[in-house]
């Protein structure tokens, strides 16, 4: 067992398919978060992809199919926008090509769950991220979101993950003090970042759609998942030397994303499983 974890890990290669995002610069299609949208539009363009935020239900369909992964935010979700994400989603699916939910506030309301579950019940969903609270409630369980920041919970995330992708038969992201990867037979665990991500709104849903560029370009979605928390995280890394606060770090976040290199990548990364 330890020899194909070990072997698992050598396959995971963050910089190689950082190059691959760059060489391809595939077209990432989000119907996302109206505080975040421009930080995510910018994450995805500074690591050589190609954002578009297409969120009108007479289009979602059309752009779905020139696109090469759907990046889905319910962090200001209204009733008419889930709907024009489901369009999205199944004319992506049709397509066969990846879906990524942020299932950004889950647990803080009612129609934040119901709407959660509608999406994870009518379309498929190929990644499920959120942070620890927001996973939890997804599967069930009994905790409230704090807005869209983590309630302390005391809880197995990594069971609890695992079991939500054997039963929706996707790949789960659970970020927090370490970030969980999990298909529900593999988890690797990401330890990557730095404290000031977590001061600066948006980071969160930065994540997701840098997961998005990286499923664009790679079918293996648990490598796709780790190697986007990998370079996301080294990015946050290098930022924070250069940064006093928040406002300086946003800035050196985009510009150390758009500078990164496999050979950065390579000795930065902290991976395990």
């Amino acid at each position: 067992m330890r020899v194909e974890h070990y072997r698992s890990l050598q396959e995971i290669t963050p910089g190689i398919l950082l190059d691959k995002v760059k060489a391809a610069s595939p077209l990432i299609h989000h119907l996302t978060n109206w505080v975040t949208i421009y930080d995510c539009a910018q994450a995805v363009k500074s690591i050589g992809a190609s954002p578009v935020m297409a969120h009108a239900i007479e289009e979602v369909e059309d752009m779905a199919a020139i696109s090469s992964s759907l990046v889905l935010n319910i962090g200001t979700l209204t009733v008419d926008f889930v709907e024009a994400m489901k369009r999205a989603a199944t004319a992506a699916n049709k397509r066969k090509i990846p879906v990524i939910l942020d299932v950004c506030g889950s647990g803080a309301t009612s129609l934040r769950d119901q709407k959660c579950k509608e999406l994870l019940i009518e379309t498929r969903i190929d990644v499920i991220k959120g942070n620890y609270s927001e996973i939890a409630r997804t599967c069930g369980e009994n905790v409230k979101t704090k807005g869209v920041d983590s309630s302390g919970i005391a809880m197995d995330i990594k069971r609890l993950a695992s079991g939500l992708a054997i039963a929706k038969k996707c790949v789960v992201v659970a970020t927090g003090r370490e970030d969980i990867v999990t298909n529900g037979k593999m988890t690797y665990f990401v330890s990557n970042g730095d404290k000031l991500m977590a001061s600066l709104v948006g980071t969160g849903c930065m994540a997701a759609s840098v997961i998005g560029a990286f499923a664009a370009v790679e079918e293996d979605l648990v490598k796709a998942a780790v190697s986007g928390l990998v370079c996301f995280g080294v990015a946050g890394e290098l930022a924070a030397k250069k940064s006093n606060g928040p406002g300086s770090f946003k800035v050196h976040l985009f510009d150390s994303l758009y500078n990164l290199k496999n050979v950065t990548i390579s000795r930065m990364q902290r991976i395990k499983c």
